[in-house]
């Protein structure tokens, strides 16, 4: 019996031998693999930017500027995702998407501010500032500080403004050269109160339809027409749809560059600071490019479609400067005396196109 014990050992003993050293299996002691990869990550912070251009305008060229100066900035501490053709927020909803906290940062046209926000109708006052750079100055002086401020009520913070280019009408009913021409047709808007009293001062029915659904009222023939910039008109592809476009440059579509306001208080300075820096270099290569990208557009559309383009001439211009008076008098009740005095400043002092 005892020697049946020894050799059961010695069978254990190997078993265990063969276990811990034939097989290889690793030990305790083995250094353990780090993925610096993996640093951090879970402290990166994440923009989620949200707009409804797209990603060959711009806005969308001015998103993804913004979102690659970021990075650098940060060291790649943040990073923004864009999400672009109002892939998760269309127009409508995407301010309450922002101050609830859904998306971080939204671009949108001024013009969606003015509802909510009544001083914001003087960047749609048709005619108001009549070159590049009456827009710049309004956007960089008195008039883009005063609305900024405006924003204090809210949950949002402007950063500041980001430029496109002026607005244009199309139409598939007849060329418009004089402000007749537009009565009885019917018009996709944005919404606010200068806009509507624009198309009233016109005689001209309108809707208020997200931008992305602009396409598909104009497919069927829902409305007649639609105002925009060139980039716009291009990139969706309107003058598929559409006979006539005229070059009135009549009113100045840009973006409000805003962030949630708790997220932006919950940053760091530095973070803060960097993220400002980029879009103070994003808002300088926008105002140059935008130029440059409408004007491209312009020339493909004149080069491959067969949209008829007009455009007014320097007596066709006075006559609508002269139709778009009532609506001076109609939004200076709901504008501070003081921006409609920047107004007619910055009109004076700037020759028309």
């Amino acid at each position: 019996m005892k020697s049946i014990a020894v050799i059961a050992a010695f069978i254990l003993l190997g078993i265990l031998t063969a276990i811990f050293s034939g097989y290889n299996l690793p030990v305790s002691t083995s250094p353990i693999v780090h993925d610096d990869e993996q640093d951090g990550i879970s402290d990166r912070v994440i923009i989620r930017f949200s707009h409804v251009a797209a990603e060959n305008t711009p806005k969308g060229m001015a998103a993804r500027y913004f979102a690659e100066a970021v990075e650098t900035k940060t060291n790649h501490d943040v990073h923004v995702e864009i999400y672009s053709n109002g892939e998760i927020y269309q127009d409508q909803n995407e301010w309450e998407a922002l101050t609830n906290g859904k998306v971080e940062m939204i671009a949108p046209a001024t013009a969606k501010l003015s509802t909510r926000f009544p001083n914001w109708q003087v960047l749609d006052l048709p005619y108001a500032f009549p070159t590049y750079q009456a827009v710049q100055e309004a956007y960089d002086g008195k008039i883009g500080k005063e609305l900024m401020k405006d924003l204090t009520q809210s949950n949002a913070k402007g950063l500041g403004f980001w430029y496109n280019g002026f607005k244009q009408f199309t139409n598939d009913t007849h060329p418009i050269l004089q402000p007749e021409d537009m009565e009885q047709l019917h018009f996709r808007t944005m919404p606010g109160p200068t806009i509507k009293a624009q198309f009233d001062a016109l005689n001209t029915s309108t809707s208020q339809l997200s931008f992305n659904k602009t396409y598909r009222n104009l497919e069927v023939d829902f409305i007649d027409g639609q105002e925009n910039t060139v980039s716009n008109i291009y990139s969706k592809k309107f003058y598929q749809e559409q006979k006539y476009m005229t070059i009135s440059n009549h009113a100045y579509l840009g973006y409000a560059v805003l962030v949630n306001e708790q997220f932006w208080n919950k940053l760091s300075k530095t973070h803060q600071k960097a993220i400002t820096e980029a879009n103070k270099e994003t808002t300088d290569w926008v105002r140059r490019h935008s130029i440059e990208i409408n004007d491209s557009h312009i020339r493909q559309l004149k080069r491959t479609t067969d949209i008829q383009i007009d455009t007014l001439t320097n007596n066709q211009y006075q006559k609508w400067e002269k139709a778009f008076s009532p609506v001076y008098f109609q939004v200076e009740k709901s504008i501070s005396s003081s921006l409609m005095k920047e107004v007619h400043r910055i009109q004076e002092n700037y020759s028309s196109p």
